[in-house]
């Protein structure tokens, strides 16, 4: 199912876009002039992170058709909160050690954040949000025995309280994100018989379906965009208007699953099947990479372009963590990104060979 990788591909360099767009900014490299580019990492913002949830959640079930509960925590604990520990780790370390360089102000103290407030710490909190909902999900699915339709309303309550405490700034750390994010997770799991049903791809796959859904996630868009921007407010429609930014979501889920079926249909755009492959591992190590790639460009070759900027430090983003990666896997460092072992099957090198 090469859709998969495909909206893993999407998701992580929307992903990118808008860490290394908020890096420059960070410089203090003059930004304005570039509004489309602000607009693009606007909108982007609608709809990633519920479409990487609501990935994930489509293959709970799956997993726990073949595992014990058991063997999926420890799978859990491998591939989502031993990467985030290790490379929160290092990369705070880093940003202590190269202060002088980097535009992170880090100390001691964020060593802290890492359990507790993980939005502290830059980009990583994400994998430990994916953790503690994943393990959640399947305490209350297989040991509560709650019902799907449970999942749901539970996660519709958490997901407005998510909303309430946005508003009056109530700072919850981790669990802000398992209130916010449940209800896609569950969602995943909702539809996962009808999308991993190899049945209706002809349909997820269709134009006429491409046609429906564009001028809703084109309307849904262009409100996100606009109403953020009337309010000064990057984040106003997902906390002062949580129904409405999950339907602006969900729509754009949707359009990129569908583009992900498309692009499966006719076998094309092949690299983007590598990307999204590789998503975990870009995920982890983007922004050293990244930020690395900026300061050499600024201050050894005196780039201040923010578009050039933009696509050099993206596409360095995207292939180093890949090569660094497939480097570690052949050099015994598989450690580095799990306390699995991989095992190097089929599927992967036909991704590769791709």
């Amino acid at each position: 199912m090469a859709w998969i990788d495909y909206a893993r591909g999407i998701a992580i360099i929307l992903v990118l876009y808008r860490h290394i767009f908020e890096g420059i900014s960070r410089t203090g490299t003059s930004t304005t002039e570039y509004a489309w580019l602000e607009n693009a990492n606007i909108v982007f913002y609608s709809f990633r992170m519920p479409l990487f949830f609501i990935l994930s959640g489509v293959f709970i079930s799956r997993s726990l058709a073949k595992r014990t509960v058991g063997k999926i925590l420890f799978n859990k604990v491998s591939t989502l909160l031993y990467p985030y520990l290790l490379w929160s780790v290092l990369q705070i370390s880093l940003q202590i050690c190269l202060s002088r360089y980097v535009n992170a102000d880090r100390s001691l103290a964020d060593y802290g954040y890492i359990f507790l407030f993980p939005r502290r710490i830059d980009q990583f909190w994400y994998l430990y949000a994916l953790f503690n909902v994943s393990v959640l999900y399947v305490f209350t699915r297989q040991l509560l025995k709650m019902p799907i339709w449970q999942q749901l309303t539970a996660g519709a309550v958490l997901y407005i309280l998510s909303s309430y405490v946005s508003i009056k700034h109530i700072d919850l750390g981790f669990v802000y994100d398992i209130m916010h994010y449940y209800i896609f997770f569950a969602l995943g799991d909702l539809l996962s018989s009808r999308i991993l049903d190899k049945e209706n791809f002809r349909q997820y796959a269709s134009w006429k379906t491409f046609g429906w859904l564009l001028p809703f996630f084109m309307a849904g868009q262009y409100y996100f965009l606009t109403k953020d921007l009337q309010m000064n407010d990057n984040m106003y429609v997902e906390t002062y208007q949580p129904i409405l930014f999950a339907l602006i979501a969900l729509t754009g889920c949707a359009f990129m699953y569908n583009i992900s079926f498309i692009l499966q249909r006719y076998n094309t755009i092949k690299w983007l099947r590598i990307v999204g492959y590789h998503s975990l591992y870009i995920y982890v190590s983007h922004v050293l990479v990244a930020s690395a790639t900026r300061m050499v460009l600024m201050k050894g070759f005196g780039i201040t372009s923010v578009p050039l900027l933009l696509v050099i430090c993206l596409v360095m983003a995207v292939v180093v963590p890949i090569i660094i990666y497939n480097l570690a896997i052949r050099a015994g460092a598989w450690w580095l990104y799990s306390l699995e072992r991989p095992a190097v099957g089929k599927e992967k090198l036909q991704v590769q060979q791709s």
